[in-house]
């Protein structure tokens, strides 16, 4: 007699997600590859991001059900998403999305904000108020942590001490006090500052995440689980415990391609003339000095922030941060073994988004696609720290804890990564793929996990 087959595990419950800012679904993507969420509907302004949703929602790659709700989020009511979802208030489990905030970057000049409440963030709020989902998350750029309402510039302060609204972190801090005052509330809130390289992405990606929950509970982001490759001199204790895999890097992402596409916003002939001349891992340090000043004009006599000028990759180490447009002279990323810009193929694969995945619009939107987008590897470990809360909650009945936490709270991961070293009086220190790099070593970093009141 043939035995039975064996009885499968329970499924898990799938939790509803309503997302907005979604551009190219990356957030989203790495929710899905967890199997553990449904996305229900999308909010997103930009016609080619959702010409993008739209052309793999018909594929079958996304919810059949999927609403997809195109236009500036002031426009839309989020009684009505819920309505159209079949869903009241307190129905959706979790809120996701990443409300554009350049003008919080620390990589340019930052703006101000003249009226925060009319600002993304806090549409990002009231879609928050209305829908009164279990949980929420939201992702943002770092330096939105340490942005302030009103910003004055450095050559205006004169020794002047800083207004209230001038301080670094008001504007986490004002939308912080306005989430505890939101009808259906209060939200508790933890903000996580990680790198995406060290949870297994190819890419250095600093990204401030925010989880909040109405249930009075806390959540953790876990330990990084790569990091670089050390000698047994130099391994930490924390490495040491924690049997880091190494990073991963532009080789792991893109070496197996065997063609890069067809979409690639390339350099000009004469950008190429400088990036022909610096090897693999190097930048416009490796060029003669009067070449350096020929090329770079101004920007060569300032102090910091030129790391990106005549960059060429290397396939030994992770990418950098993947701008929306890779052909920069002060911000290229050249393919370690081409005189070329990385192509958007490549991008998608450093983005891990799935390879059957299909972008839309002209090159530079769909450029500015990926390149905005969360990390899918960074989206599928924070849904797995939502859903562990989720299934712990709902095994009591999703109870409150009785006493809410004494403050929302930041938790530093590590998050600053470097992998280039320098030599000193401007030598530089040059990664050449395939040769052995055994003398190159990394300093321990200084904090592995710190967490401060917001």
């Amino acid at each position: 007699m043939s035995q039975p087959p064996p009885s499968s595990a329970p499924t898990k419950k799938k939790y509803s997600v309503i997302s907005l800012f979604s551009g190219a679904m990356g957030l989203d993507l790495g929710l899905d590859r967890l199997g553990r969420f449904e996305i229900l509907a999308c909010v997103e302004k930009e016609k080619s991001f959702c010409d993008t949703i739209r052309a793999n929602h018909r594929a079958g790659r996304l919810h059949p059900s999927l609403q997809i709700y195109e236009g500036d989020i002031r426009q839309f009511d989020p009684l009505q998403v819920l309505q159209d979802c079949g869903l009241k208030p307190g129905d959706v489990d979790l809120v996701i999305g990443g409300p554009p905030c350049q003008s919080f970057s620390t990589a340019g000049r930052r703006g101000t904000v003249q009226d925060p409440r009319g600002t993304l963030l806090w549409e990002y709020l009231r879609f928050i108020e209305a829908i009164r989902p279990r949980f929420f998350i939201m992702e943002n750029v770092r330096g939105l942590l340490s942005a302030g309402l009103r910003h004055r510039p450095i050559a205006e302060r004169n020794g002047k001490p800083l207004e209230p609204d001038e301080m670094p972190g008001s504007v986490v801090r004002l939308f912080a006090d306005d989430l505890q005052k939101i009808s259906g509330g209060p939200y508790h809130m933890d903000c996580f500052e990680v790198n995406a390289v060290n949870y297994g992405a190819p890419q250095l990606r600093e990204r401030a995440i925010f989880i909040g929950n109405r249930f009075n509970t806390t959540v953790d982001f876990p330990d990084p689980t790569h990091g670089p490759k050390s000698s047994e001199e130099t391994r930490t204790l924390f490495e040491a415990s924690h049997k880091l895999q190494p990073w991963r890097t532009l080789g792991d992402a893109i070496g197996q391609l065997n063609e890069p596409g067809d979409v690639i916003m390339d350099f000009s002939p004469r950008k190429k003339s400088f990036l022909s001349m610096v090897p693999p891992g190097s930048n416009w340090r490796s060029l003669p000095i009067p070449l350096q000043q020929e090329s770079m004009g101004k920007a060569w006599f300032a102090k910091g922030g030129r790391s990106g000028w005549w960059r060429r990759l290397s396939y030994d180490l992770p990418c950098p941060t993947l701008v929306t447009m890779p052909n920069h002279a002060s911000t290229s990323l050249c393919h370690p073994s081409e005189v070329r810009a990385l192509s958007l193929r490549e991008y998608a694969a450093i983005q891990e988004f799935p390879l059957n995945w299909k972008f839309s619009g002209t090159a530079s939107q769909q450029y500015a696609q990926v390149g905005n987008a969360v990390p899918v590897r960074l989206g599928e470990v924070t849904g797995q720290v939502v859903a562990q809360a989720m299934d712990n909650l709902a095994e009591q009945d999703w109870r409150p804890n009785p006493r809410p936490p004494d403050h929302y709270r930041v938790i530093y991961v590590q998050s600053h990564v470097r992998t280039r070293q320098w030599f000193k009086k401007g030598e530089t220190f040059v990664w050449s793929d395939g040769e052995e790099n055994e003398h190159a070593t990394y300093e321990s970093p200084q904090t592995l996990r710190r967490v401060s009141a917001m």
